[in-house]
């Protein structure tokens, strides 16, 4: 399945938005506009259905609380809602399934986070709607969706199952080297990478040789005289590592391990690796971060050829403002979402005519599209 549409209202920077979705789309704007915000919705709704230490609450009570998830222009209606359209196709004119929760706070006595709204559609037909006549009888049972709940979420599995498998990825190569010296409790999901080699360690054995094969061709044609990947773990404590060979005029003096790796090398065998390892949504955040621009560059054909004979290949949402991205050609401008920060919060909004003109006539989304999210008064920083 793939997310093709989704419906805000309340949520953080978002009084009001609606997002229209590609294979691969791009999430562009000025910074603090939302973009990790829109992100977010995703990992909150993997949160929510999560098998165990999941749920509605803890989802909420994770990002600091109703107070701090909730918009800011939210005046007389405090309910947070989204709405989820999937389809087995990216071309499919209706949606195949339909994901509604909405939740706000009780207005008296406990002042507990009830669900105000769950739906379920399947095609045409509704095959869920809360409140129903159980909830109205106990009250209690508003602090809980169905979709948390495996006895209750049996006919619209589908949905739970491809919330849980959403990955969210923002490797920062210093955890990943100094992991054992910096210490302290890793976060829930490891969504910055300090649990990387312990994810490859748990592939089975003959799948990881065959991505860190397909990683090897890529990473030989971005890093200079990179020749071989291999997974190697300690002979001692039976650590996991992952050694790279780098050609060197004796044989075999090259092999080095990921705490000797570049921190662009780092970021990119995330990225490589991720979008092997499952077919549900992949959320990337800012992948330019450390990569030469000859990389960055090249980082959307890269994307479309990792994924080339997968039989399902995973959706990608990508948050950036690199212009090296966004110039490269192949970009579709159906996959660009643009955040655009106002007086009543970000507005959401596809290309619009002018930047389509332009794009048509060959300019490219950095070209046509990046410019209108540049700050105003940013050329004012140089004055300090």
């Amino acid at each position: 399945m793939y997310i093709t549409y989704l419906k805000l209202k309340n949520w953080r920077n978002f009084r009001e938005a609606e997002a229209i979705f590609a294979h691969h789309s791009y999430i562009i704007g000025p910074n603090a506009s939302g973009k990790s915000n829109l992100l977010d919705v995703f990992r909150f709704l993997r949160d929510v259905c999560k098998p165990a230490g999941g749920g509605l609450q803890k989802a909420v009570e994770d990002r600091g609380g109703i107070s701090k998830l909730r918009c800011l222009h939210a005046r007389r209606d405090p309910e947070v809602r989204i709405e989820v359209h999937f389809s087995d196709r990216m071309d499919a004119t209706s949606p195949s399934w339909r994901y509604v929760l909405g939740f706000k706070p009780e207005g008296t006595g406990a002042h507990r986070l009830l669900v105000s709204t769950e739906e379920v559609w399947q095609g045409e037909r509704r095959i869920l709607s809360r409140p129903d006549e159980y909830d109205k009888k106990d009250g209690q049972l508003l602090t809980e969706t169905h979709l948390e709940q495996t006895r209750a979420n049996g006919r619209f599995r589908a949905i739970a199952d491809y919330f849980s498998g959403v990955t969210y990825l923002h490797l920062i190569p210093q955890l990943l080297k100094f992991g054992d010296k910096i210490g302290g409790n890793r976060l829930e999901d490891d969504p910055f990478g300090q649990g990387f080699l312990e994810r490859i360690a748990k592939c089975p054995e003959k799948t990881r040789d065959k991505r860190l094969a397909k990683i090897s061709k890529a990473l030989s044609a971005a890093v200079p005289q990179f020749r071989e990947l291999r997974f190697k773990p300690d002979a001692v404590t039976g650590r996991p590592h992952l050694e790279a060979l780098y050609e060197h005029y004796r044989p075999h003096a090259g092999w080095q391990r990921e705490d000797h790796f570049s921190d662009g090398t780092l970021r990119l065998l995330g990225i490589l690796w991720s979008l092997l390892e499952g077919n549900s949504l992949l959320l990337l955040e800012e992948p330019e971060l450390s990569l030469h621009q000859a990389v960055v560059e090249q980082i959307p054909l890269l994307i479309h050829g990792i994924q080339r004979g997968i039989k399902i290949r995973r959706q990608i949402m990508i948050s950036t403002h690199s212009q090296v991205i966004l110039g490269n050609e192949g970009i579709d401008a159906h996959g660009v979402v643009v955040l655009e920060p106002g007086q009543e919060g970000t507005q959401v909004r596809p290309v619009n005519e002018a930047e389509q003109q332009g794009l048509d006539a060959g300019l490219t989304v950095a070209d046509a599209v990046l410019p209108q999210t540049r700050p105003q008064g940013a050329e004012q920083l140089s004055l300090w």
